[in-house]
């Protein structure tokens, strides 16, 4: 086999390295800068140049090298590349060659043009690892522009009713993805600061958002009537809301196409977007690899790879500690960040 399944993550042995470990090792591979794929305790790591600014804010002084997309690097024996998942900016697939023999470890990916992220792109490989967080033929997303009018409609109405209006999205990847869906002359656009201190990593890189600032203890909110408010999912059950007073809550995520999963969080309104592929978009990206085989992780994944199965392919299920898409305090992304700033 060109990877294995490990207990410490996926693993390479002819070129002695792992593709988003979770437990610490010499060398790591990492698809995107979400806590669930690049973690900390790893001696070298590498990304791609737009994934690597996020990674060093969130990890700190670590080895990182970068690859650009498309260039092939050898490590041992084995041929590595990056190209695009469509995920986040700067996420990755990371196509493993070894004798002929084709691999590509995926990690999050989406298939619909956000706009922000670099677009997906199938990867032709004998062998394929595929998330399947949303992998039930229930979803299916919406397209941006529905989207926009959605969010928009939603936050005009609250303003005019004299309402903030509180948005929960992950920092990395969501939170931009919706601030480029916003219309700005409908009132300002404040941020938690989980989200705001990512926000000026991406600007940084030269990605254009809207002007948005900071919830600071210092901030006169009421001098900010009817502003889109924007915070962590965890933020939305914390005291941090209290200064808002009167305003209507709403999570953007790809589990609010289950009604019931809304009426759960107590939110007012559920916008359906997601980072991840929704089912069309999963069996598209499976369809255009050419693969024979198929490792399903995180998500539905009996289900999924039970249908995989019943069309044909070489299905699996392998067990990782991959998260996905979660609205849940002790699983999100932004759950270590909402202590540490304000």
């Amino acid at each position: 086999m060109v990877l294995q399944f490990t207990q410490k993550g996926i693993y390479c042995p002819a070129g002695d390295f792992y593709i988003d470990p979770w437990r610490p090792v010499e060398r790591a591979l990492i698809t995107h800068g979400h806590a669930d794929h690049a973690r900390a305790g790893h001696a070298h790591y590498l990304a791609t140049p737009t994934a690597a600014p996020v990674m060093r804010h969130r990890l700190g002084a670590i080895n990182l090298q970068t690859i650009p997309y498309g260039e092939t690097l050898t490590i041992g024996d084995a041929r590595v590349s990056y190209h695009p998942a469509g995920h986040v900016p700067g996420s990755a697939q990371i196509r493993v060659e070894l004798g002929g023999e084709v691999w590509v470890a995926s990690g999050d990916y989406k298939t619909l043009d956000d706009g922000l992220s670099e677009p997906f792109e199938p990867v032709p490989c004998h062998a394929f690892i595929t998330e399947s967080t949303f992998g039930l033929p229930i979803y299916h997303w919406p397209d941006q522009a529905s989207l926009a009018r959605e969010i928009n409609a939603w936050w005009a109405k609250n303003r005019a009713e004299g309402r903030f209006s509180v948005l929960g999205c992950y920092s990395l990847g969501k939170a931009q993805r919706v601030l480029r869906l916003l219309d700005p002359q409908i009132a300002p656009i404040l941020t938690h600061g989980a989200i705001e201190a990512t926000n000026q990593v991406i600007r940084a890189q030269g990605f254009s958002l809207p002007e948005t600032r900071q919830v600071t203890p210092d901030l006169d909110v009421k001098s900010h009537a009817g502003a889109l408010v924007m915070a962590p999912p965890s933020a939305l059950g914390s005291s941090w809301m209290n200064r808002f007073g009167k305003a209507s809550t709403a999570f953007a995520s790809g589990w609010m196409q289950l009604r019931g999963l809304r009426r759960r969080r107590a939110a007012d309104r559920g916008f359906v977007i997601s980072d991840h592929a929704d089912w069309a978009g999963l069996n598209m990206a499976v369809q255009a690899t050419g693969a024979e085989r198929v490792f399903v992780t995180h998500g539905y994944v009996e289900q999924f790879s039970k249908y995989l199965r019943e069309i044909g392919y070489d299905a699996g299920i392998v067990e990782t500690e991959f998260s996905g898409e979660s609205l849940e305090p002790t699983q999100s992304d932004d759950a270590a960040e909402i202590g540490e700033q304000p």
